[in-house]
């Protein structure tokens, strides 16, 4: 093995070839699995040595993973325990290069682009990526997004799609090839294309137009058949699995190719409750039947789980609100290393970092308004619904009605409003994954959900019988309302069987329908269906890229 570290160290230096597992455990740790082991975490700086890197661990036969900022919720961008050869870990977020092309209307982004530097880059030119909420603010990558079919929270966009991107495969004799697929002519041998696309060494008359989809414009209409038996969106969706997209770390993505999309002039937000789930669904369907213009969002959270942040995840929305999105990722890396250590002390409590700052976020004052915190207390169903253009009207037309019956109540908020209260939607899921980690003598373990209802699902609300119910301590259920896509986390009581609950939860969801998972990718806690599977086989025969992955077999040709 020295022999293939040391050529690594040869092809991009020393400093960026990490074996120390103190060094390694950052990306070898998901934000809720636990660490697997590698040979090394490998950071080139040039898309060149990423092509050397993926040489030279072919030529040792050695099980490759490639991750950019390692903020997978389901663990498929760590590594397992359990190949039969020697992983490593190719790390790509020095290869952060963005292109402007086609007057702003598109752009490629290297392999460890970040959805916060393409909205900053976008931004003098008015225009907006496929993504801004949520997973901007901790810092995830471009490419992750297409790898896992992830987002849509932004009605009109749907899934994070493109038919258009340079990868590198493993064929089944072992061979690696490289392809473009980018729609831009950059030469043919691979050090070639490699180089020019690095330095930005093509003009306009290089680009290709129309061969090809680089989002998927078909979404919104889509989205608008509410009658359909099926969901909207969700991971294993045949009609979005192609090339990168939904690949899943089956491929070496060096970029992709894709739409950009027009800042919207005026955007209004409304924070509305009700106790009736009916009320919900008549407003879900009459918006996406009758409104000539989607809505920009609409993000639902149920009672507990914006109480639940209040108490657990304040401390999240003061840190963006001081530090900027572009400086978060930074913080959560040094916050990680900083518990990893302090956890390791036989006296010291779990969570202590995250105990101090949860105090720090009560002790401030609270940055929700008290208009917003009425309705939040008092309805069990809560719907931050963002509109623009005419919808406006329309919009409030509807929630006057309605509010005059007493069905619901809404506020109108203000721009600094908006920006709160998506910041504690955004905080939610982090707001749980703390509960637990801090509370682990007293609670058992947290099972988290993201699942994809059928679009004519008019009763969305979870009926848990007792028997399930009385073995959780807590209920949050968050998500996109008019994809009817929805996650929902389960704190769990102590010495209770997660393994076994996850199970018969499962079981009712495909009862109702439902797809799972939705949008965060089966990583290495769902089965992958037989579509989704058979493209993983299809893009890596051999099974030397992300092997293991939607507990597909670990070992070479899938053998098992």
């Amino acid at each position: 093995m020295k022999c293939a570290i040391n050529a690594f160290r040869e092809a991009i230096g020393g400093d960026y070839v990490l074996t120390d597992r103190h060094k390694t455990k950052a990306y070898r740790t998901g934000y809720r699995s636990n660490a697997g082991e590698c040979l090394a975490v490998l950071r080139p700086g040039t898309l060149l040595e990423m092509w050397r890197l993926l040489q030279i661990a072919v030529g040792y036969d050695f099980n490759i993973l490639v991750q950019a900022a390692n903020t997978s919720l389901t663990g498929g961008s760590t590594p397992l325990d359990s190949y039969d050869h020697d992983i490593v870990i190719i790390n790509t977020c020095r290869l952060n290069k963005i292109h402007i092309i086609n007057n702003g209307t598109q752009v490629i982004c290297h392999a460890g682009s970040t959805l916060h530097k393409l909205e900053e880059q976008l931004r003098p030119v008015g225009r907006v990526p496929h993504s801004v909420i949520g997973s901007s603010c901790i810092g995830a990558s471009v490419i992750g997004g297409i790898c896992n079919n992830s987002g849509g929270a932004l009605i009109e966009r749907g899934p994070a799609y493109t038919e258009h991107s340079l990868f590198a495969r493993i064929e089944k004799s072992g061979n690696l090839v490289l392809e473009n697929h980018l729609g831009v002519s950059l030469g043919s041998a691979p050090e070639e294309i490699l180089s020019k696309l690095e330095n930005h060494d093509y003009g306009g008359e290089a680009i290709q137009q129309s061969v090809g989809m680089t989002s998927d414009h078909e979404y919104k209409d889509w989205v608008r058949n509410v009658n359909a038996p099926t969901p909207a969106r969700y991971n294993a969706d045949e009609r979005r699995l192609k090339g990168a997209s939904g690949c899943a770390g089956k491929l070496a993505i060096f970029a992709v190719r894709l739409d950009t999309f027009p800042q919207n002039a005026t955007e209004q937000t409304f924070f509305i409750g009700s106790h009736d789930e009916k009320e919900f669904t008549k407003l879900r369907r009459t918006i996406l039947m009758s409104f000539s213009e989607l809505p920009v969002s609409a993000e639902y959270i149920d009672r507990e789980a914006f109480k639940f942040t209040e108490s657990y995840g304040l401390d999240i929305i003061y840190l963006i609100r001081l530090l900027g999105t572009h400086r978060l990722p930074i913080f959560f890396k040094i916050k990680e290393t900083l518990s990893s250590k302090l956890d390791s002390l036989p006296l010291l409590k779990p969570g202590l970092i995250d105990r101090f700052f949860i105090i720090l976020g009560r002790l401030a004052p609270n940055p929700i308004s008290i208009s917003i915190r009425k309705i939040a207390h008092r309805y069990e169903h809560l719907l931050i619904l963002k509109v623009k253009g005419g919808s406006f009207e329309k919009t409030l037309d509807f929630l006057h009605n309605h509010k005059n019956q007493g069905n619901l109540d809404f506020h109108l908020c203000s721009q600094g409003e908006t920006k709160i209260v998506e910041l504690h939607r955004f905080a939610v899921a982090g707001a749980a994954v703390r509960y637990q980690t801090i509370h682990s003598s007293t609670v058992g373990d947290l099972l988290a959900l993201d699942i994809a209802l059928p679009r004519n699902t008019t009763e969305w609300k979870e009926h848990l019988v007792p028997e399930l119910d009385q073995q959780i301590a807590h209920k949050l259920y968050y998500g996109h309302f008019m994809c009817q896509v929805f996650h929902q986390d389960y704190i769990l009581k102590a010495e209770t069987d997660s393994t076994k609950i996850k199970a018969a939860m499962l079981k009712n969801l495909e009862a109702r329908g439902a797809k799972y998972p939705a949008e965060h990718n089966v990583g290495h806690f769902y089965k992958a269906e037989s579509a989704l599977s058979n493209h993983y086989m299809s893009l890596d025969p051999k099974n030397q890229f992300n092997p293991g992955i939607g507990n597909t077999s670990p070992k070479r040709y899938y053998e098992d």
